[in-house]
Formats: structure tokens, C-alpha cells, sequence
């Protein structure tokens, strides 16, 4: 292991003396400056964990080598030893950065105080070196894994996730419906020693009660109606690996009591059994709720919410990061063009203000509806919304939307896959042109397609004009 660097800066050759034996002998390399301002240029050209820097001092005192520090933006952690031990001196050292002060005259209490500081000191500024290294490696990034934008709430998920991955505690990931929440747990998977073995993803709103805690911890035959056979629950799948449990908010009490005893001890008994199985397996939660409210009601054990939210990771909603749509939609545009066989390179000014300036409630997930249906009425190679998403249309559209993507939905709605969005699209421009297929104004027309094209997928995805209608 590297050793902590230590500063002393005091005029006072006694003090120094005795401090660099005490510090040397507790393993720490130490080094002497006499005033202020040698302290500063030493602080300028190497890196120390901590200075103890004496608030009266030649050339430059504590207080003023503090300002000058973090004018310099200079990482250290500063305790100042004063000789004036009087509030204000202490307020002020404090208030200027410093981590804590030390009264003259250093007697056998005051140092043992001091080497209990030391160490916190020293964890302090390695976890902020850490996160500054972190900062600095993912500046300007636009992509990490499977998530996207560039933007400062962005670039601090990524932050967290970095350094949080090699880590085998537990995380809760916390956010609207649609804003990434199973990609930021895959993020963390990846990004960890676990990225080999299994990544296993369940949503606990997804099935009732009974069935989930087979669903999770597996059951012997005979345990109730219906089970003619043993089964593997998630967990033993995910031995060694991630499981990421989506919608925990919903888990039901007992099975709750039967994921703390999981975190805790990493022991389960399948449904049925008696045979209690070993795991070691991470998990990573996500909700759309408020967990602490959740608590606060009685509805979710305030322990199992502690052991999860140990490093909690919290996603922002997209109308809290706009300018990181254009990015996003030019990325979707790439993805979404190669998968349908097509080349657009180019969004228009007045598509990219709409897609900005809207609120997005259903946040990445509605945005990818939006281009994916986008992508496929586009002909050539500019982007081009369909029509009923331009002006007055597209807010009547967004606005319907609301009340399927309020934020903090209960559940989270599946993406159209692009077989529906073709369906959703044209039954949609059929609608909007009272089922006229060919001819000035007709869906062909709009579409970009052939009418004998359009009719073709009209009769391949089941669309049928009413009897009505005409054309």
C-alpha cells in the first residue's frame, strides 16, 4: 500500500520535531516546512494526503494558505494547530476548508486526538481524489454502456457508477418510469468483477404474491398445487452474479423479510423446503416510488429499505437534462435507421426545437417511441415526424400521453416493438385522412409509400377500412 503523505508547516522547530517522530512512527512519510509560503509551493509540485498547518506562521498564516489553496483548486486536508484557541480562529479555519483544528499545547490528549483525525483526514481526501479522477476520466462523455448524455446529472450517474461497480454492496436506483433504471444496474454489472457470470432481471410487479417467491427462490415439488417438479428459483441461478429487481416497492411484506434474510446472511429456503442454500449473489434494486414514504406508511420494512439503499443512485427525469436530447435523438437515429435498413443524416432545425422543448413525462422510453415511429414514415434522408405530430397534432399526442407516463407511474409500459409501431402508424394517418389511401392528401401520399405498398401492409399487418368509407 502507497504511504500517506503528510505536511507539517510551524515555525516552532519543537513542535515538528516531535510531531514527525510521533507521525513516522505511525507509518506516515512526513515532510517540514517552516512558513507559509514554502508550504504553498511544496503543496504546488506534490501531492499530501494532509498539512498540519500552524495558524501563525511567517509569510503566509493557516487561514491565508487556506484561501490560497483553494483558489488554486490544491487537493489536501488541512488541520490547523492554533496557539489562540479562541471560537473565532477555530469558525474561520473551519469555514476557509480547513477539516479540523488542534489546540496548543500539544500535551498527550490533544495528540492523540490528533492521530484519531489523521486517518479520517486521509479517507476523506482519497474518496474526493477518487471521485476527482473519476470526474476528470469521464468528462465529455457522451455514452457509458447502454446509457446516454453528456450532461452534469449524467456524467455524476456515471460518476457513482464507477465507482461504486467493484464494490459488492448493495444499490437502489431510484427514478421515473422510462429513465434508464435497468440500464444503469446493467452499467454497474458490467462495470464490475461479477461481468462474467449471470445477470438476472426480475419485475416484482410483474407477478402475484405466490408466484414471485417461487419465481425468486424456486420451490420443491409437492410444495403446493401444481408443483409436479423441483425449480431453480432466480436467486441460485444468479449465484455469483447480479440480480436486479425492478418495482421493489411492490414486493409484499413476507417476501421482503425473505430478501433481508438473503442480504444479510446470503441463505434461502426454497418454498416447500427445509434445506437452507448458500448464495452469493449482488443485488440491485430499482422504484418508481418513494420508499421513505413507503416506510413511513408501513408498507416496506424500514431495515430491508437501509441494506438497499446503501449506494443509492438517483436517475433524472429527461426535462432535467434537455441539452442532452439532441444527443440522445441523433443516437436513436443512427440505431433505429441501421435496424430498418435506412440512411437519415440529418435532422431539421424545427424537429430538433420540438423534441427539445417538450416535457417528455414518459422521459427516454417515449422519446424512442417517438423517433422509432419517426424513422419509419421518413423517406430519404432527412428525419421527419408523421403528421400528426407536427404543431397542434403533436401536443393533442404528447398531452394523451401524460396519463400513461405520469412521473412515478406504477408500472412501466413495454415498447412497441416495430411491427405495432408500423401498425400503431398507419391505422393512425388512415384515421387522420378519413381512410384515403391514394391521391393528394392520402396516406400513401404522407407515408412516402406506393398505395399498392400501402395496401400490401394494410392487408399483411390486418387493417381494414371500415365499410364506410371509400377509395
Amino acid at each position: 500500500m502507497k504511504q500517506a503523505k503528510i505536511l507539517i508547516a510551524d515555525d516552532e522547530a519543537a513542535i515538528t520535531t516531535g510531531l514527525s517522530a510521533i507521525l513516522e512512527d505511525a507509518g506516515y512519510a512526513v515532510e517540514v516546512v517552516a512558513d507559509g509560503q514554502k508550504a504553498l509551493d511544496t503543496l504546488t509540485v506534490d501531492r499530501y494526503g494532509v498539512v498540519l498547518a500552524d495558524l501563525k506562521m511567517p509569510k503566509l498564516d493557516g487561514l491565508t494558505l487556506l484561501r490560497e489553496l483553494q483558489q488554486r483548486q490544491i487537493t489536501t486536508e488541512a488541520i490547523i494547530i492554533t496557539g489562540q484557541a479562541t471560537v473565532d480562529s477555530a469558525v474561520q479555519a473551519m469555514q476557509q476548508g480547513a477539516y479540523d483544528y488542534i489546540e496548543k499545547p500539544l500535551n498527550a490528549e490533544k495528540l492523540n486526538r490528533l492521530k484519531a483525525l489523521i486517518p479520517k483526514a486521509l479517507d476523506k481526501y482519497e474518496v474526493q481524489q477518487k471521485n476527482r479522477e473519476l470526474a476528470s476520466k469521464l468528462e465529455g462523455l457522451t455514452h457509458y454502456g447502454e446509457l446516454t448524455g453528456q450532461s452534469e446529472a449524467m456524467r455524476s450517474v456515471y460518476q457513482v457508477i464507477e465507482a461504486v461497480a467493484p464494490s459488492t454492496a448493495s444499490v437502489l436506483i431510484l427514478g421515473e418510469s422510462g429513465t434508464g433504471k435497468e440500464l444503469v444496474a446493467r452499467a454497474l454489472h458490467w462495470a464490475s468483477p461479477r461481468r462474467d457470470r449471470r445477470f438476472i432481471t426480475i419485475n416484482c410487479s410483474a407477478l402475484p404474491a405466490e408466484l414471485l417467491e417461487s419465481e425468486l427462490f424456486g420451490h420443491e415439488k409437492g410444495a403446493f398445487t401444481g408443483a409436479d417438479a423441483r425449480r431453480t428459483g432466480r436467486f441460485e441461478i444468479a449465484n455469483g452474479g447480479t440480480i436486479f429487481l425492478d418495482e421493489i416497492g411492490e414486493l409484499p411484506l413476507d417476501l421482503q423479510a425473505k430478501l433481508l434474510r438473503v442480504l444479510e446472511e446470503g441463505e434461502f429456503d426454497r418454498v416447500g423446503g427445509s434445506r437452507t442454500i448458500k448464495v452469493d449473489v449482488r443485488v440491485i434494486a430499482a422504484t418508481n416510488r418513494n420508499l421513505e414514504n413507503a416506510v413511513r406508511k408501513g408498507i416496506f420494512r424500514s431495515d430491508l429499505y437501509y441494506r438497499l439503499s446503501i449506494f443509492p443512485i438517483t436517475l433524472p427525469p429527461l426535462r432535467e437534462r434537455k441539452e442532452d436530447i439532441p444527443i440522445l435523438v441523433n443516437h436513436l437515429v443512427k440505431q433505429l435507421s441501421q435496424k430498418l435498413g435506412k440512411t437519415i443524416d440529418a435532422i431539421p432545425q424545427d424537429t430538433m426545437a420540438k423534441l427539445r422543448n417538450y416535457p417528455w413525462p414518459g422521459n427516454v422510453r417515449e422519446l424512442r417511441n417517438v423517433i422509432e415511429r419517426a424513422v419509419f414514415i421518413t423517406q430519404g434522408s432527412k428525419l421527419r415526424l408523421i403528421d400528426d405530430l407536427d404543431s397542434q397534432a403533436l401536443e393533442l399526442e404528447l398531452h394523451e400521453q401524460v396519463a400513461t407516463h405520469s412521473a412515478f407511474a406504477d408500472s412501466i409500459q413495454t415498447a412497441e416493438t416495430l411491427e405495432q409501431t408500423e401498425y400503431n402508424t398507419i391505422l393512425r394517418t388512415l384515421k387522420n385522412v378519413h381512410w384515403k389511401v391514394e391521391g393528394p392528401g392520402g396516406a400513401a401520399e404522407l407515408l412516402n409509400l406506393h398505395p399498392s405498398t400501402l395496401r400490401s401492409k394494410m392487408r399483411k399487418l390486418g387493417i381494414e377500412r371500415p365499410r364506410f368509407t371509400t377509395n
